[in-house]
């Protein structure tokens, strides 16, 4: 699978733009981590672009639902795998990198958006690191987010909060505009 395929399984089952630029997010920062960690840019990029591309379908099946359809399209098991490992519920165990990188981006991307859109020019460049760490803290901001994840997603991945907050908000920026932002 490439990344036009992943993009048009992303579209064909997600009709929300919402959802669809979580995938758009988290893809950016996907490849982001590949560059950081040696990975293959492109599968990591799949990772992210496809890690929820089931959930308004299949809601209460995610991200379970997908791995057959993934399945029958041929995506390799390696981008199968680390899908069903961005949901800890599933019970599978964070091997790779790839893995624990997109258990550990995927509530963060969405949270760092969050503040994002709060600021006054809806600008990544504006967001504070401290700022991150006390809307964190307040469980009325952006309350869909798990926050448990967040925190054990940089301890499985053996980051600094500080720096992996930085290294989501700066993977983001170029994608930016795609996701309603300024960088």
């Amino acid at each position: 699978m490439n990344r036009d395929e992943a993009l048009a399984l992303l579209y064909e089952y997600t009709q929300t733009d919402q959802l669809r630029r979580h995938g758009l997010s988290v893809e950016a920062v996907m490849r982001a981590g590949a560059r950081k960690y040696g990975g293959d840019e492109e599968t990591w990029g799949i990772v992210g672009l496809l890690h929820d591309f089931d959930y308004e379908k299949f809601p209460d099946q995610h991200p379970m639902a997908g791995k057959p359809i993934l399945e029958a399209r041929g995506v390799p098991e390696e981008i199968i795998y680390a899908i069903q490992c961005h949901a800890d519920f599933t019970g599978y165990e964070r091997r790779s990198a790839m893995d624990k990188m997109i258990f550990a981006v995927d509530e963060l991307t969405g949270f760092i958006i969050a503040c994002a859109l709060v600021q006054p020019n809806k600008s990544l460049s504006e967001i504070k690191l401290s700022s991150v760490r006390k809307k964190l803290k307040d469980k009325a901001f952006a309350r869909n987010v798990i926050r448990d994840d967040i925190w054990k997603g940089m301890e499985e991945l053996g980051v600094d909060f500080d720096e992996h907050v930085q290294f989501v908000i700066d993977a983001l920026k170029p994608v930016a505009h795609e996701i309603g932002l300024n960088p």
